[in-house]
């Protein structure tokens, strides 16, 4: 039986907009360096840098079918998350299903899978992080789930989950959890930002940080050369 969940509870649009201030890196680390998908997932092009709630789609191999389904339990700043029940990286998404998920303001693509018509999309300013590209079709055949828990690069993604996507990569927040992130995600990076006002001026992470004596306790030890 196949599956399409019709309300799903997404995260606070507030903690939603604050995750968004901040990197992928960051946010990674704030929540104890969990979330990030595999670096395989990597943007069709650079520079953009987005967040939103997800609407998750589970696809059989090479079949892009439930990708249509799934464009109208959409909603303005949506992120869709789309992953294959098994290997493959055909190009699941191109320029017209970009240009359906666009008009109904779906802000970018996660896709463990293939992703075509790059060029397109970059000049439409739709970003998409994908494990692969590839001009490799795909039919409309078998029926999958939309909105259900998924894995995609790895990560469990459950529906209404904070998604944040930069040129780092991808970082799942869980819905539950974003405005507790949000929080240390700002105090993460007020601290990095004192550091590097240190850093500029010249001081030493060894020496900021007291790594010496731990250094010591392992074996380090400086010589002058003859």
């Amino acid at each position: 039986m196949a599956v399409v969940i019709q309300s799903i509870k997404r995260a606070d649009s507030s903690a939603v907009a604050e995750l968004g201030r901040y990197g992928v890196a960051t946010i990674h680390e704030a929540q104890d360096r969990t979330g990030l998908m595999a670096p395989y997932m990597r943007p069709i092009w650079t520079g953009a840098h987005i967040s939103g709630t997800a609407v998750t789609v589970s696809v059989p191999p090479c079949d892009n079918w439930m990708i249509h389904v799934a464009v109208e339990q959409c909603q303005p700043g949506d992120i869709m998350v789309i992953a294959p029940t098994s290997f493959s990286d055909a190009g699941y998404f191109g320029d017209l299903l970009g240009a359906s998920l666009k008009a109904h303001g779906v802000t970018g693509v996660v896709l463990d899978g293939g992703c075509r018509d790059v060029a397109v999309l970059k000049a439409a300013g739709f970003p998409v992080w994908s494990k692969a590209i590839s001009a490799q079709g795909t039919v409309k055949e078998t029926l999958g789930d939309v909105n259900v828990p998924i894995v995609c690069g790895g990560q469990i993604v459950s529906p209404g989950d904070v998604i944040i996507a930069d040129d780092d990569g991808v970082v799942v927040v869980p819905r539950d959890d974003a405005a507790e992130i949000a929080s240390k995600s700002a105090a993460r990076e007020a601290r990095e930002d004192q550091i590097r006002l240190r850093y500029e001026a010249g001081e030493l992470g060894i020496n900021m940080n007291n790594m010496r004596p731990r250094m010591a306790e392992k074996g380090l030890i400086y010589l002058d050369q003859d």
